[in-house]
């Protein structure tokens, strides 16, 4: 028999504490989830906690973890409820997307990108990774519940280009909306509004630019309490169905805040680089060409520095002094094993 997925066992323990199906009046009660993603200590752990109301110190997401979240539609009615993943790492457990991303979840699903502000060298590699590999995923997802439920993908991809701008037409023929709604969040604000004005401009158009052409609400946070407040009434629209904001912020001295649908190329303007200049970066893309244009600025660090460590044992923020001294222990005695192996078949050849 297969073993169950982390998805399974998470269902059936829904499942277990009776909050799955219909409860009261016997409404049916609505799931959605929410997969958040993003800067290895980007601060999405934070952002939940605080979408939860949960007044606890965040510790660092070991590989993928899940909670849910419940909340009722009005006085004595069923709670709804989301389902919230989350995957550490940052870039590199790509692997796991998979698991949260399935064609029974699919139709109520959202994405959450978290990239750390004050790590603008590893912004764009980080969302540029993290976003094909998602969107690789969904985009399989898809084709394989296409073929039992066409209308249903058909309703999707309706609905986000439902969110598009329609005052803006001849925007709609240069993006490629995300297939699932997706929201960009840049954390660390409080760090970020220190840099250069020069910076703080390069970074707020090169994300508006890449929000708008995904189809994206983009908004900027910190530990301010207001901000959290901003961002989690966002979360709770995508876990909850609550109104959505129309509120937008473009001003590159403030966080920005900009719902998806309400900006536009045209706003947004060129990238930020001398003109005589674009011709020679020879891209084959807008998309190409913003990146070329901000890692000029932010060069992003080499692929030796730039790579996460792909073994979490390893991985100092999982570090646990007793375990790892066993550790080191069980690998002395393996290379000593190894050794003593070696001589032992070295001994056997030479009497044979």
């Amino acid at each position: 028999m297969p073993s169950e997925t982390l998805w399974e066992i998470a269902k059936a323990e829904v499942e277990k504490r009776g909050i799955n199906g219909s409860e009261g009046d016997g409404a049916e009660i609505a799931q959605k989830s929410v997969f958040f993603i993003g800067s290895k200590n980007g601060g999405k752990t934070t952002i939940i906690l605080r979408c939860l109301d949960r007044d606890e110190p965040p510790k660092p997401t070991l590989a993928l973890e899940y909670t849910y979240g419940r909340r009722a539609k009005g006085h004595n009615t069923p709670k709804d409820i989301a389902h919230f993943w989350e995957l550490g790492g940052g870039t590199s457990l790509l692997d796991l997307i998979s698991i949260p991303i399935i064609s029974d979840t699919l139709r109520t699903f959202s994405l959450v990108l978290v990239l750390d502000l004050s790590k603008p060298n590893d912004l764009w590699p980080t969302m540029e990774n993290l976003l094909q590999a998602t969107k690789s995923h969904v985009d399989k997802v898809l084709m394989k519940l296409g073929k039992t439920n066409p209308k249903a993908v058909s309703e999707m991809r309706q609905k986000i280009w439902n969110n598009m701008q329609k005052d803006h037409p001849q925007d709609r023929e240069l993006i490629d909306p995300f297939p699932v709604p997706l929201v960009i969040i840049g954390s660390k604000y409080d760090i970020f509004q220190d840099f250069e004005s020069e910076k703080r401009k390069v970074i707020c158009k090169t994300l508006r630019f890449v929000a708008h052409y995904y189809g994206a609400s983009l908004m900027f946070t910190s530990k301010s309490e207001a901000l959290l407040l901003k961002i989690r009434g966002v979360i709770n629209q995508l876990a909850f169905g609550i109104d959505k904001s129309k509120s937008i912020c473009v001003d590159q001295n403030k966080p920005l805040f900009i719902t998806a649908g309400l900006d536009s190329f045209g706003q947004i303007g060129s990238p930020p680089v001398p003109e005589n200049d674009i011709g020679k970066l020879h891209a084959h893309s807008p998309m190409e060409l913003w990146k070329k244009v901000y890692e000029k600025l932010f060069p992003p660090k080499s692929i030796n520095t730039l790579k996460d460590i792909k073994d979490p044992a390893r991985d100092p923020q999982y570090a646990e002094s007793e375990v790892d001294e066993m550790r080191i222990q069980k690998d002395q005695e393996l290379e000593q094993y190894k050794r003593s192996s070696s001589k032992s078949w070295k001994q056997i050849e030479l009497d044979s």
